[in-house]
């Protein structure tokens, strides 16, 4: 008799796990309002917000590859449930050429309540927006919408962060003579109509509506019976408003001539190659998933990471042997030079002044800012701000070093004068969260408080004001004291129950899904892809304006 041994499984990596688990997420959620609501949209003759940006957008070429680069597909993710939710906020926006021109694309997605407009929806928006601002790209408004979802409309309506900002944007990125078309394939409707109209260029498909009020609002409102067409239809709006510049028959139409109209656009100069010749990392892009370590008990080392992505023989290090808890460097991404700081997690050594003996030794902690590190960082931004250089934040840190030596040696200070010049850039700045970044480690490595150009971040990764394990304690604590003065009996029991609660919940907000839900994060990228995401945002920031002048405050030096 014989016995067969079964072979051992491989190894799966944690993060390869993440990666497969976020990446089916994120195929349920380009569904929008599923299969059945695609098909209502077929059944109009109408193509949905995807479809139609596949047809506007150049095929790959040697100048971009990349495809669509769609930003804020986690928007709204695990909220609005009691609405049936929003997924992706009901709206796709991203950035690809279009007639050989990168442009930011804002795409109402009608499969999800009809293209209505949630609190999410609004903001997710006015970023898209603030992006090709920052950027100068021209933007491209495929509009099929039913208004405002009138449940939320007080968090829809009135503040500076919703519904009458984006039409504020509209008027002010025109007068900025960034170039902006809007595309009606469906309805637009009450406030919303001013979006397309604040544009520079309007087209407008057949069966589309662009009223203030549509028919039954008009008719509870003045006792006016009106049908459709001749309220806000195409043919009225070509023939008599005179509100449309081209009427088009159907999807197919619109979007060939949009494509036509892009060609006619010179104040936007055509999707380039880098300044440099692109050169292969010197490690390939997939040993990401071995260099990295997840766990914060796990060190690796922040150099041999960036070796996965950035172009070999293109590394400078700053300042290598000084300030060693952050890593400095010029370098170029696919060929795009840019500075990059990240956050070194593995143990280093500071040397200190010393007297007769000569300078101490002491160890840095990883993933944790010195002063020292601080210092050499807030000079590093300032010189990369000199040179006109992007800077790239990667961001794994618990944040800045306490305790009495560090307050003594002036974390603070130092601490304030790297914030300062990164709030002061005037070159695009680019973060990138791969592992934990928190409490004022988040902000001085250009949180999302501090205008970056982009905030990319991989799956798994988590930002809060501090980690799990110290801010469980102390709000369970705040829990059972509160429990207590109001007479009840804390148990051995029930202040484990307290504990894993306060856990499961802090766990739940600083994982990034929930950051990106709330527009904290504008994609979620998967980490052998960070050099091509890192390049394509690169590319996006060629026409960043050069025109202004850097200073920071006053630095406490």
């Amino acid at each position: 008799m014989t016995t067969t041994q079964s072979k051992p499984s491989a190894t799966i990596n944690p993060l390869r796990e993440i990666v497969e688990e976020f990446r089916q997420t994120a195929n349920e959620i380009k569904l929008g309002g599923g299969m059945k609501a695609i098909e209502r949209q077929h059944q109009k003759q109408r193509l949905t917000a995807r479809e139609r940006i596949e047809k506007l957008i150049d095929g790959p070429s040697d100048a971009w590859s990349k495809g669509f680069v769609e930003f804020g597909l986690w928007s709204a993710h695990g909220m609005y449930g009691e609405y049936g939710g929003a997924p992706a906020a009901g709206v796709v926006t991203g950035v690809a050429p279009v007639s050989g021109r990168l442009s930011m694309i804002i795409a109402n997605d009608a499969t999800v309540k009809a293209g209505a407009f949630f609190p999410m929806t609004c903001k997710k928006i006015i970023r898209a927006q603030r992006i090709a601002e920052m950027a100068r790209l021209p933007l491209i408004y495929l509009v099929d919408s039913a208004g405002v979802f009138l449940p939320l409309q007080e968090d829809v309506f009135p503040d500076t962060d919703d519904f009458g900002r984006i039409f504020r944007n509209n008027a002010v990125i025109s007068a900025e003579g960034i170039p902006q078309i809007a595309a009606i394939m469906g309805f637009c409707v009450a406030g919303g109509g001013y979006l397309p109209v604040l544009c520079d260029t309007l087209l407008m498909t057949e069966g589309s509506g662009l009223y203030l009020a549509g028919p039954a609002l008009v008719r509870a409102a003045i006792g006016q019976d009106v049908d459709s067409e001749d309220l806000g239809g195409t043919k009225m709006h070509a023939e008599i408003s005179g509100t449309i510049d081209f009427r088009e028959p159907d999807d197919e139409s619109c979007l060939t001539r949009l494509r036509s109209l892009m060609d006619a656009e010179m104040r936007v100069q055509p999707v380039g190659t880098p300044p440099q010749e692109a050169a292969e990392p010197k490690r390939k892009p997939s040993e990401i998933y071995s260099v990295f370590k997840a766990s914060p008990t796990e060190q690796y080392d922040a150099v041999a990471l960036l070796e996965c992505i950035v172009d070999d023989e293109s590394w400078n290090e700053y300042k290598a042997e000084y300030g060693r808890s952050l890593v400095c460097a010029y370098t170029r991404i696919g060929g795009w030079p840019c500075g990059v700081i990240a956050n070194q997690r593995t143990l280093t050594q500071k040397k200190m002044p010393g007297g007769k003996s000569g300078p101490s030794v002491a160890m840095n902690m990883p993933g944790v800012i010195y002063d020292d590190s601080a210092d050499k960082a807030a000079r590093f931004i300032m010189d990369c701000n000199q040179r006109g250089l992007p800077i790239i934040f990667v961001n794994d840190t618990s944040g800045f070093m306490v305790g009495r030596d560090s307050e003594q040696g002036g974390i603070i200070r130092a601490g304030a004068k790297m914030v300062n010049a990164m709030s002061n850039c005037v070159v695009p700045k680019i973060s990138l969260i791969v592992g934990g970044s928190y409490g004022a480690g988040n902000y001085a490595m250009c949180g999302r408080a501090f205008d970056p150009f982009l905030t990319l971040a991989w799956p798994g990764s988590r930002f809060a004001v501090m980690g799990a394990k110290q801010a469980t304690g102390t709000l369970a604590m705040i829990e059972e004291k509160s429990r207590e003065r109001k007479g009840e009996a804390i148990d051995p029991e029930t202040h484990e129950q307290i504990m894993q609660a306060v856990e499961d919940s802090y766990n739940e907000q600083q994982d990034i899904r929930h950051g990106a839900a709330r527009g904290w994060v504008d994609k979620i990228i998967e980490p052998d892809q960070t050099r091509d995401q890192l390049a394509a945002a690169l590319a996006m920031a060629r026409d960043w304006p050069k025109d202004r002048e850097f200073k920071t405050g006053v630095l406490q030096v």
